[in-house]
């Protein structure tokens, strides 16, 4: 199932959902830059399709913590242009459009994919090195260690302490915003070091922007390194074991085989159907997807 539209093109196959950008000069440089996406149905939580006067918009929704990128900027665009789970409808189009949401809807309940967080990322970050410029300086990561140099724009404070370069052991967070209001936009890697508390203009572990909206393509070196980060699942379980033994996990029961498994899903779709969480022709749809997949 296949969605073009100017700023690029969703498909989706059943398993995985391949986000294109466009290569019209008006498709923001974020999403050109990020390249092509391939979202695997278990990173996603839901879709859906909202209309509009001329045409209307897809958004995909994922599961915390299943994307890097999604991760790093945290649902701080304030561009929707350069979302790249966000994808704007021709008039054309709106039927194609709600037929995948239809068909992605339709998968995740048959993989009863869960909606809570991911144990682990799901999708890799951006490509290394990366690198990006912004505002009073620039950000680098190779994979082992961050680099930041500054130009002529950078407060005093950040000049005399010269560029910086963090080993990535050393790096306990990072946190990125988008420039807002009068205040400034932000690359900011926390370290496992008492740091000092400064504004971002004068902090040295900082990249600081106040009139470029995203901040370039900062938000790529965030995610970048947010990747190399240990997960958020991780964190919180090194937390639990410092706190106290966890109670022992309980085993899952068998799936059992094939048939087992078509019968108890088609079970199931037939009691969201008498509920009326399916109508007759979802219940069709999906009953039709189960029965190809097996």
């Amino acid at each position: 199932m296949e969605v073009l539209a100017r700023d690029g093109s969703w498909v989706f196959d059943g398993e995985v959902l391949r986000i294109v950008p466009g290569r019209d000069r008006g498709v923001h440089k974020l999403r050109k830059a990020l390249g092509e996406l391939v979202v695997p149905l278990e990173a996603i939580a839901g879709m859906a399709f909202e209309p509009g006067r001329k045409g209307g918009r897809l958004r995909l929704r994922l599961r915390a913590a299943a994307d890097p990128f999604s991760q790093a900027v945290a649902g701080t665009l304030t561009d929707s242009a350069a979302d790249p789970y966000r994808l704007s409808i021709g008039s054309g189009r709106t039927g194609a459009a709600e037929y995948l949401v239809d068909e992605i809807r339709n998968a995740l309940l048959l993989d009863q994919v869960p909606d809570g967080p991911c144990e682990r990322y799901l999708m890799p970050g951006p490509a290394l090195p990366v690198s990006a410029s912004a505002g009073d300086g620039t950000a680098s990561f190779d994979g082992e260690r961050v680099r930041l140099e500054w130009n002529w724009m950078a407060n005093s404070r950040k000049e005399t302490a010269g560029p910086q370069l963090f080993e990535l052991a050393e790096i306990a967070g990072v946190d990125w915003a988008p420039q807002s209001g009068m205040g400034y936009g932000f690359l900011r890697f926390r370290l496992k070091a008492p740091s000092l508390q400064v504004t971002a203009e004068e902090d040295p572990h900082c990249l600081a922007w106040g009139i470029q909206k995203e901040g370039g393509l900062t938000a790529l070196v965030a995610a970048a390194v947010v990747a190399h980060l240990p997960h958020p699942a991780a964190a919180a379980g090194d937390a639990a074991a410092a706190a106290g033994p966890e109670t022992p996990a309980v085993e899952a029961p068998d799936r059992g085989d094939d048939h087992d498994t078509l019968l108890r899903r088609l079970r199931e779709l037939g009691d969201l159907h008498k509920e009326g969480i399916l109508t007759d022709e979802e219940f069709a749809t999906a009953k039709q997807a189960l029965l190809r997949r097996f």
